[in-house]
């Protein structure tokens, strides 16, 4: 059965009893704010590190961590929030304290599910690690369909191949040149190898300042990378499906870490689709990054950029200017969203 879905009305009443939290702390004495008093002390700052389907682990100022409850006008608490909790004078069934409001976010990650729209999985991101791998295949055309999330998001993406030890000196050489189709755009780009710890430092380097987050296929090793930043932290590996070869999801809820080396590091449940049917056409178009000094140059207005007269993009692609791959890849992802679209149409008008 889906979900309940919440009218606009009752999205709005969310984001506003949000907001007067805020602005009740911001005005008022902490003691003032008013919810099981008895209960609770006073309002303190906090930050979102992991998160579960019905609570969220804070952490407070002097680093200690508290498993809370959220007010049941709360919506979308993810990790990455900074957030005004309260603890409880005393533990009520392993639970510690209670959220109450969220701080205005920088930005945020999000996907679209069929079910519940768009839904968030974090926030205050500096910059989107995309781990991808020789298994269960190297695509581009996932890389493309995260570039084009962090592109919308505004947030910059580093591309990282891991495995690396699993590259035999052929498959190493044209996976260089895959990569370099990126380099040649802007993205930075690395090969490593959490296994051999091949490039291990570069990444590190690459993380130590501001939060970042790994996202990618289940199986392309993110939480073996994880274990090799934090050996001491229990992280869950999964191995490749032997019926499907596809990776088996080891993490069940979101995290975030703090790395030896300074800055903050979230890992996020593997994904093994990144839609984007709840993007328009023009924000795909604007996501590849290439595109940029030929749009506005085709002959029509509302040219689709196939077998169009004139279109500025395939003359871009036939002079080297646009790779092919990516214009490929650029089309295989609007026919996607169509489709996607449809099958969103048909589940909520079947539902």
């Amino acid at each position: 059965m889906a979900k309940r879905k919440l009218t606009q009305n009752q999205k709005r009443r969310i984001a506003s009893n949000n907001v007067k939290a805020l602005e009740r702390h911001r005005r008022k004495p902490q003691q003032d704010i008013d919810w099981q008093e008895n209960m609770l002390g006073d309002t303190q700052e906090g930050l979102v590190v992991t998160r579960y389907s019905m609570h969220a682990d804070v952490e407070d100022g002097q680093g200690c961590i508290y498993r809370c409850n959220l007010r049941r006008t709360l919506s979308g608490v993810v990790v990455g929030d900074r957030v005004l909790w309260r603890r409880g004078h005393e533990k009520l069934q392993g639970i510690s304290g209670v959220i109450e409001a969220i701080r205005p976010r920088r930005n945020e990650l999000s996907r679209p599910d069929y079910y519940d729209g768009m839904k968030v999985m974090a926030s205050n991101i500096d910059r989107i690690i995309i781990v991808s791998s020789v298994l269960p295949a190297l695509s581009l055309n996932i890389i493309d369909r995260y570039l084009v999330i962090c592109e919308t998001a505004g947030i910059p993406a580093i591309i990282v191949l891991n495995k690396a030890d699993l590259l035999s000196p052929a498959q190493r050489s044209q996976a260089e040149e895959q990569l370099g189709i990126y380099r040649d755009i802007g993205y930075q780009t690395l090969i490593l190898s959490a296994e051999s710890g091949e490039n291990m430092e570069k990444l590190t380097a690459l993380l130590a300042q501001g939060t970042s987050i790994f996202v990618g296929q289940s199986g392309v090793g993110k939480s073996s990378l994880i274990q090799h930043l934090l050996p001491e932290q229990e992280v869950k590996t999964g191995d490749i499906s032997e019926n499907s070869g596809l990776g088996q999801h080891t993490t069940t809820a979101s995290r975030l870490y703090h790395l030896a080396c300074g800055g903050d590091l979230i890992d996020s449940p593997g994904i093994r689709e990144f839609g984007l049917w709840h993007l328009e056409e023009s924000q795909i178009t604007q996501g590849y990054l290439e595109f940029h000094a030929f749009l506005g140059g085709c002959k029509f207005r509302d040219c689709k950029h196939l077998d169009d007269p004139q279109c500025a993009l395939r003359a871009a692609v036939e002079e080297g200017k646009i790779h092919p791959q990516r214009f490929e890849n650029y089309h295989r992802l609007i026919n996607a969203r169509t489709e996607n679209r449809s099958k969103r149409h048909f589940i909520e008008n079947t539902d």
